[in-house]
């Protein structure tokens, strides 16, 4: 349900057909069932299944998933588990239908459904959704709670961030605070369970931390960087990952920046590009590797498609490579473990994972591509609960749910006898359209499994539940 309507108009179950002799002059028999079933953004009526009990369950799949989608299937078997009916009324109802026919017609559906294998298959459902007055750029769930936050700027220039609750299948405005600047990302990443304080960057260039209960005046604040903060990320708070907390920023005058709370004014530590290079804009950072106290890295996707490995315990650059478009979003599967896997998407609608146990002398880390956006790849954001599982979400409003697939072997050794990674296999598990416009933001909650909230330019955001994920 979203915003109290179907995604899709309900099938209807037209009334079994109880005529005597051949059936009517539309080839439906006696006995047939027929389901109207709505094409997206079309009418009611506008596809058309007859359920004849000499159908192939294969072939029925086939027929309604071209039609309508897979989950038109779904609805079709709670249409059906009802008995019928389509929104009350309209001479469909299941007592017309007959519990006879509604209960052979749900066993053919459901042989659809597992015909097509969608009884195994996760489903990404809209809860609820919406609509806000301002351009939303971020979105996060508050720790330890049915809490959620959206960041952006209003028309009139200044930055806003609303606080919400789900309540009963609504998201309920809680507070609204407006700042100056507006604001383009934030984290939790560096806080305390207990204290929950939010980090933000703004368009100015500003790192703020905000106590949500009090936000009238940050309780840390400095101008990091010349021009817009892009990116940010946290390590070290809310039990996660080892050492001190920390906040990592990247911005749009090309450098990279570590900030520890409890040091005013002067970063821990500052990547920037080197007397006489090129600067590109960073649009995406990430921590990792902080398994334990001295360990930590950070790594930088930048407009030209370099990615960089920052090694922060030797102050070193680890590891650097370019995948020839624009990188939007990175992502370790894990930020408190060694070095396991870095996902990487693109402007061209690509992401990488790479394979980060083992490092190549001269090949860097094994990778797997795939294409899997006909447009720019926004975000890619790792399910808390199963580090192999990721969502990717797109320009064109559709969100591409993955399970990656470690090969039998994760290394091997060249020619030479020197250790080189190899890379596994990716599988899409389901993909779902929700806007027309791109979801530029997605966050899912570290306490409920499934439960996610994404943003998008259509000014609305929406709070996702993804099924089964148990089970994969």
């Amino acid at each position: 349900m979203v915003g109290g309507r179907a995604l899709f108009s309900r099938p209807i179950l037209e009334k079994e057909r109880e005529r005597k002799g051949a059936g009517g002059g539309d080839g439906t028999k006696t006995g047939d069932l027929t389901l109207l079933l709505p094409r997206p953004g079309q009418g009611v009526s506008s596809g058309k299944v007859v359920l004849r009990k000499d159908h192939n369950p294969r072939n029925l799949y086939d027929l309604v998933s071209r039609m309508c989608g897979p989950s038109a299937v779904y609805a079709c078997a709670e249409t059906l588990k009802r008995g019928g009916g389509g929104g009350g009324g309209g001479g469909s109802g299941g007592k017309e239908s007959g519990p006879a026919g509604c209960r052979w017609a749900q066993g053919q559906v459901l042989a659809v459904m597992s015909a097509g294998g969608l009884l195994e298959k996760p489903q990404i459902i809209a809860h609820t959704q919406h609509s806000l007055n301002y351009t939303v750029f971020d979105c996060k769930w508050v720790p330890c709670s049915a809490r959620l936050l959206c960041l952006g700027n209003f028309p009139r220039g200044t930055g806003v961030i609303q606080l919400y609750e789900l309540q009963g299948g609504r998201l309920v405005l809680l507070r609204e605070i407006e700042k100056s600047r507006p604001i383009k990302c934030a984290t939790f990443g560096a806080a305390s369970l207990q204290q929950r304080y939010l980090a933000t960057g703004d368009f100015g260039g500003n790192l703020n931390i905000w106590n949500l209960e009090a936000p009238e005046i940050p309780v840390y604040s400095v101008k990091g960087h010349k021009e817009i903060i892009n990116s940010i990320d946290g390590v070290g708070g809310l039990g996660i990952g080892e050492g001190a907390p920390e906040i990592v920023t990247g911005s749009r005058d090309g450098t990279v920046k570590v900030w520890d709370p409890r040091q005013k004014d002067i970063p821990v530590a500052n990547m920037e590009p080197a007397q006489g290079e090129s600067t590109r804009d960073c649009w995406t950072v990430a921590f990792g590797n902080a398994y334990n106290q001295e360990e930590r890295v950070v790594c930088a996707g930048y407009d030209n498609g370099d990615i960089k490995l920052f090694d922060l315990r030797n102050m070193t650059l680890r590891w650097e490579t370019n995948i020839k478009n624009g990188v939007c979003s990175v992502e370790f599967d894990r930020k408190d473990i060694n070095m396991n896997k870095l996902v990487a998407t693109s402007l061209e609608g690509k992401f990488h994972v790479f394979d980060m146990r083992t490092q190549h002398p001269t090949k860097g880390f094994a990778s797997v591509s795939e294409k899997a956006h006909k447009s720019t790849m926004w975000q890619v954001r790792h399910l808390p609960q199963n580090r192999d599982v990721f969502v990717t979400s797109g320009g064109a409003g559709n969100l591409h749910l993955w399970k990656y697939e470690y090969p039998a072997q994760r290394s091997k050794k060249d020619s030479e006898g020197t250790e080189m990674g190899v890379a596994g296999s990716v599988s899409l598990l389901q993909n779902v359209t929700l806007s027309t416009q791109p979801i530029s933001s997605l966050d899912w909650s570290p306490d409920k499994r499934g439960l996610c909230v994404c943003s998008s330019f259509d000014q609305t955001v929406r709070v996702l539940i993804v099924t089964k994920l148990n089970k994969i």
